[in-house]
């Protein structure tokens, strides 16, 4: 089936009216469910939809189920998500739920993007995709993305002077303790410089080429 990309306009008037909302090439929305059984069974009942694969992605949570709609092989949202997304409100209210782009907190749904501003890109791209354990972003951007879509994408804003200033931030990448030696040998190998390994196996410091930082963590060692 022929599916049509929408506008970001187009896209955002789809589906506002129905509780979500149209957010960085996704449509997204949680349903306050109040327990983990009542979510897990929403999350079956949507599962179950009719040409629902490529384009549904759930996170399932105590008391609730935050849902995204993509054509997967577009990476954009078109008239079948639209469709969807008006199939899982129509679908929420059969269990006495509401799709919204938030809660009572005041939170709303949201696409977290880390920007990383550099002198060389292609220097120092590869130490992030290997010490993140991401892939490339699709089409021609010189993003990365968490292949299991769990993980903020990454993308690399060029700079034309350097900052003179210390970096105030970096990144701690915990992973499974028999993760780390291969990891940290991807990492390395991508460009990276250990910095330190005196806290190891609790973390190991590392850093790109120009000294951007990043930590591969596991639980080890913190007894």
């Amino acid at each position: 089936m022929e599916h049509t990309k929408l506008s970001r306009a187009d896209a955002s008037e789809a589906v506002t009216g129905l509780g979500w909302r149209y957010v960085l090439g996704e449509f997204r929305t949680e349903l306050v469910t109040g327990s983990l059984p009542l979510a897990a069974d929403v999350a079956g009942r949507a599962a179950a939809l009719p040409d629902v694969e490529g384009h549904l992605r759930m996170d399932l949570r105590t008391d609730r189920l935050l849902l995204s709609l993509q054509t997967a092989s577009m990476a954009w949202v078109t008239t079948r998500d639209a469709e969807l997304a008006r199939q899982l409100t129509a679908l929420a209210e059969e269990f006495r739920l509401t799709t919204q782009p938030g809660d009572h907190s005041g939170r709303t749904v949201q696409v977290l993007e880390i920007g990383i501003d550099t002198l060389d890109i292609p220097k120092i791209r590869p130490f992030w995709k290997a010490v993140l354990g991401y892939v490339d972003e699709s089409e021609d951007w010189n993003g990365l993305i968490d292949p299991l879509g769990q993980g903020p994408a990454v993308w690399f804003q060029q700079m034309d002077a350097p900052r003179p200033q210390r970096n105030r931030i970096h990144f701690d990448i915990s992973v499974p303790h028999d993760e780390a030696p291969r990891r940290i040998e991807a990492t390395l190998a991508a460009g990276g410089k250990l910095l330190s390994d005196a806290e190891a196996p609790a973390f190991w410091v590392l850093a790109d080429a120009e000294g951007n930082e990043a930590c591969i963590t596991t639980w080890q060692g913190r007894d």
